[in-house]
Formats: C-alpha cells, structure tokens, sequence
C-alpha cells in the first residue's frame, strides 16, 4: 500500500514535474507474469525513476546495508527503502549469493517484476561493465523472460556522492524481451550462464550506447580505490619538509641540465 501512496500521491507526481522522465520501449512492458528488468546502473536514483515509469509494482533487491542503519535516520531510509518496493539482501557473496537468488526467485514466482542491476554495483566511471550470471540463473530457475532497459543521464542528475539531484530530464529505453526458454534446464551449466548474461549486456550496450568494458565494476572500483591511497600516499610524501626542495632541484636540472655544473648549482650546495 505505502509503494502506490509513494508512487502516485507523494512523490510520483513531483518527481514526474521536475524531472519530466521520457520513456521508450513501453510496448515491450507486459501486462501481467513474472519478468526481469536488468538495467543500467549510473545512479542510486535508478531504483526510483525506473519503478515511476513502470504502470505494474517493481521490487529491487537492495543491499541490506541501507536496512541495519541505527537512529532515526536508519530507520527513516529503512522504511524508505521498503516503501519503494526494495527488498534487503546480503552480497557477501557465498551463502548470501543462493539466499538472495532464492528472494528474486520468490518475486518472479508470484508472477511480479523484479529489477535487477546485472553489474552488481554502479559504475564508476559511466562505462557498462561486465555483467553477474545471477540474472541468467533467476531467468532460467522462473522461466521468465529478461527485459534490458537504459537508464538515461541518471548519473548526471544524481551523480554518486550526490544527496539532493539536479533538476533535468532523464530517460528510460526498455528493450525487446529476451527469451532464453531454449536453455530451459541448463541453469547449473556455467557456460549457458555466461552466453545468457553477456546477450543481456550486449543489449544494454546497444540501447544505452555506453561504452562496453570486459571486467566487473567492482574490480574497477577496487582498482581505483587503491590508485587513490597510493596517490594520497605519494602526496602526503611529497608535503614533508625538504622535499619540496628537492623535487624544484630536481624539475631545474631537468630543464637546463648545465645548472648542477656552474657555482651555486644543486651539486655544489649539496657539496658545500
């Protein structure tokens, strides 16, 4: 009851105002039986602009971090969260990984949408990374079709770090769904996984004209992560007294060479 009140009475109709979403593809949304959204993920505002487009109830399966929060503030975007149709789940991968398939399984088996972000995460730089078999193995265990959909400029209304997002229009494309009914029992097969899921990102690729990158966001993110320790490292490094000096020494050599040879040059401070 609260995900219709949110949707069509409190913030549905706001949100339509100012952000003035445009859609495609509505014809490919079915009107009734389970399906897999897999989108595109750019922004934390995915989850709500996709499920205002959408006329029938769409459930998310979200990361149970945004449901354990402590305080009045945990227990608001707790309640937030659900009110939006999100259902908590653990990514530690493992034990959690078969626990939440079996929720999204529960979802499509009651005949409902189901959204799911085949990347895993958001990406960190606005390119479409590789995608996780479970969408192929919830397809194939439901016997459901997976419809690809793009989320348009959502990361530049919302872009990560970014509390209050920038008033613009976005967009949603929803593709064709895709049948994979011809794999039907091969869902314990790593290879049919595989072809599954990368049809999936291919087709993203091609509504959402992102650039394709062959690696998980979530590599690329913990890539970045440790570039930036080390680049904070290097500059904390660089701040300590003398070195300074050094490095001007060194960026004066480098420009006339001849400069550590005459009276006064680097080699003869440091001799003197």
């Amino acid at each position: 009851m609260f995900y219709w009140v949110l949707k069509t009475v409190v913030l549905g109709p706001i949100l339509k105002f100012l952000f003035r979403p445009w859609v495609e593809g509505e014809e490919h949304i079915p009107e009734s039986g389970g399906a897999i959204f897999a989108s595109n993920h750019l922004s934390f505002s995915d989850s709500i602009f996709l499920p205002l487009v959408v006329p029938r109830r769409m459930t998310f399966l979200a990361k149970a971090d945004y449901f354990t929060g402590g305080g009045l503030k945990g227990r608001l975007t707790a309640a937030f969260f659900r009110g939006v149709g999100q259902v908590p789940v653990d990514r530690s991968g493992g034990k959690a990984s078969e626990a939440a398939l079996n929720s999204g399984l529960k979802i499509l088996r009651r005949g409902e949408l189901l959204g799911l972000y085949p990347e895993g995460t958001r990406s960190p730089d606005g390119r479409l990374y590789k995608g996780k078999t479970g969408v192929a193995r919830m397809a194939l265990e439901a016997g459901v079709p997976v419809i690809p959909v793009a989320m348009i400029d959502t990361d530049k209304a919302q872009p990560t770090g970014k509390v209050i997002p920038k008033v613009m229009r976005v967009g949603v494309k929803i593709g064709k769904p895709l049948d994979f009914s011809r794999y039907k029992g091969m869902e314990d097969d790593r290879f049919v996984l595989r072809s599954i899921t990368d049809e999936v990102m291919y087709a993203l690729m091609e509504l959402s004209g992102q650039e394709y990158v062959d690696m998980y966001a979530g590599s690329m993110k913990d890539r970045l992560t440790r570039a930036k320790k080390i680049l904070q490292r290097e500059q904390a490094e660089a701040a300590k007294p003398g070195r300074a000096v050094d490095e001007l020494e060194r960026e004066l050599e480098a420009f006339d060479p001849e400069a550590r040879d005459r009276p006064g040059g680097t080699d003869g401070r440091r001799a003197g």
